[in-house]
């Protein structure tokens, strides 16, 4: 095939606006759409990249969302649980299996609890036998020979108040320039009210947990010893005065030891809101009451260098004490294993490894004792 040949340096071709090839449309228009069709082109392939991008972004994240938002109703339905239990729940095949087995004892490595029996006794007293059957009162009974014993344990009340009269000698202190005398045996100078009353007083109160009108109530009504609940005040302020020193070097015991356990709670004093913080183990106890929850107190308490191993709860403030080795509450583990569990099986698509590793989870205490 014959190749073309290039027109003259000087050609120009007469149907350069109106080609009869073009359908009478101009080449220069024809062939600068041409050029511009290209880079419209170029142009769309970016829009439809980025749109594409976009869409994807969109879509991980709708999918993301619906993660959440299912996570969420789970979070949502387990909480609801805790807080309105069922009045009955509907047994289970497993729950009728448990509960027509025998009952079960005591976990492993725990003793059984039991009341110690008295190892004495303080009076004896002999019965002799029953001439009426207690159970269907029947009058025809023998006598066997034999004898049964009962131990029984009781308390005594004596309702009165014992009133002590103390005289004493005085004597003349050349150094203070004053008269002084000396304390006789469980007696409290200057204070009408004994130090039995005031201790007994202070047990009820934080031990048993009873406001002061009511221990004000019961020494009435138990103890005929009538004093205002103000009083009762103010024997709390006397122990504190005098329990400072001791105080503080159990502050001090708790920062020396080896192990602690630490944990913190509301508390209100006087109607105003404050936190019962407590530090410490099978030999030493430390409760401390603030108005404050924060790091500044757990120092105070632990100090700012802890050396021994800290048992908490994963509460941020106890952070402050810097100890080297830190052991979370098993407890607290196990609680949140079980909840996130019980989460996890409100989800149609859930994780069967996490679900088994919380159920290891809430087993592996009890794995320890065996």
């Amino acid at each position: 095939m014959p190749r073309g040949t290039y027109p003259p340096y000087d050609f120009r071709c007469p149907y350069t606006h109106h080609c009869p090839y073009l359908d009478g449309l101009s080449t220069t228009w024809v062939f600068e759409e041409y050029q511009r069709a290209g880079e419209v082109y170029q142009e769309h392939l970016r829009i439809i990249d980025i749109l594409n991008t976009r869409l994807d972004e969109s879509l991980k994240r709708v999918r993301m969302l619906e993660k959440e938002n299912t996570e969420l109703k789970a979070k949502n339905t387990a909480l609801h649980r805790r807080q309105f239990k069922a009045n009955r729940a509907t047994p289970s095949e497993n729950d009728q299996e448990r509960s027509s087995a025998k009952k079960r004892g005591a976990p492993i490595g725990h003793p059984g609890w039991s009341r110690p029996a008295p190892t004495k006794a303080d009076r004896t007293v002999h019965l002799g036998a029953p001439s009426i059957c207690p159970h269907c009162g029947s009058d025809n009974l023998l006598t066997t020979g034999q004898v049964s014993e009962h131990l029984q344990e009781d308390i005594v009340l004596r309702p009165r108040t014992i009133v002590t009269r103390y005289v004493h000698e005085e004597a003349y202190c050349g150094r203070c320039r004053r008269s002084v005398v000396q304390g006789g045996e469980d007696e409290l100078l200057h204070a009408p009210i004994g130090p039995v009353a005031k201790s007994t007083a202070i047990y009820l109160r934080y031990r048993i947990g009873m406001p002061y009108r009511k221990v004000q109530e019961v020494f009435k009504d138990l103890f005929g010893l009538s004093f205002v609940a103000a009083s009762a005040l103010g024997f709390d302020r006397q122990a504190v005065a005098k329990g400072a020193a001791i105080y503080e070097d159990l502050r001090e015991k708790i920062k020396a030891s080896a192990v602690i356990h630490a944990d913190e709670t509301s508390w209100r004093n006087d109607g105003l809101g404050h936190y019962a913080w407590y530090a410490g183990n099978p030999d030493l106890a430390f409760f401390h009451i603030d108005r404050h929850r924060s790091t500044e107190v757990a120092r105070s308490i632990l100090g700012s260098r802890f050396e021994g191993i800290l048992v908490t709860d994963r509460y941020a403030a106890y952070n402050g004490a810097n100890a080297p080795a830190r052991q979370v509450c098993l407890a607290h583990l196990i609680r949140q294993a079980k909840e996130i569990t019980r989460e996890l099986a409100l989800i149609e698509d859930r994780d069967k490894v996490a679900e088994a590793f919380c159920a290891d989870i809430a087993t592996f205490p009890r794995k320890l004792v065996r």
